[in-house]
């Protein structure tokens, strides 16, 4: 699906988030154009720092303040990386799983 669609990042790493401000994205973040998620907008990716890995696997999100879940792409990272975005979701009020692709 990645391959057809183009990434847009709209979230660099190091950006806050446009309600949240105490909330830093430690990757970039943004969506897949012209494809349809969750939550009405684009499937959600997270872009790494291994260009080349592909799609290595996926984060499962359930939000209980907007009573959702979401499937947040991993994109062309690596091992460090998904310890990282783990690392950001722990303190977050929103549960998440990692799912490695088989």
């Amino acid at each position: 699906m990645v391959a057809r669609h183009a990434v847009r990042v709209d979230r660099p790493r190091g950006s806050r988030h446009p309600r949240f401000p105490e909330v830093v994205y430690p990757l970039d973040y943004g969506y897949l154009e012209a494809t349809s998620g969750g939550d009405g907008e684009g499937i959600d990716i997270w872009v790494g720092t291994r260009p080349g890995a592909g799609l290595i696997g996926a984060f499962v999100t359930a939000d209980p303040h907007k009573a959702d879940m979401e499937v947040k792409l991993v994109w062309d990272a690596g091992p460090d990386d998904v310890a990282t975005l783990e690392r950001f979701y722990a303190p977050q009020p929103q549960g998440a799983l990692y799912v490695p692709r088989p």
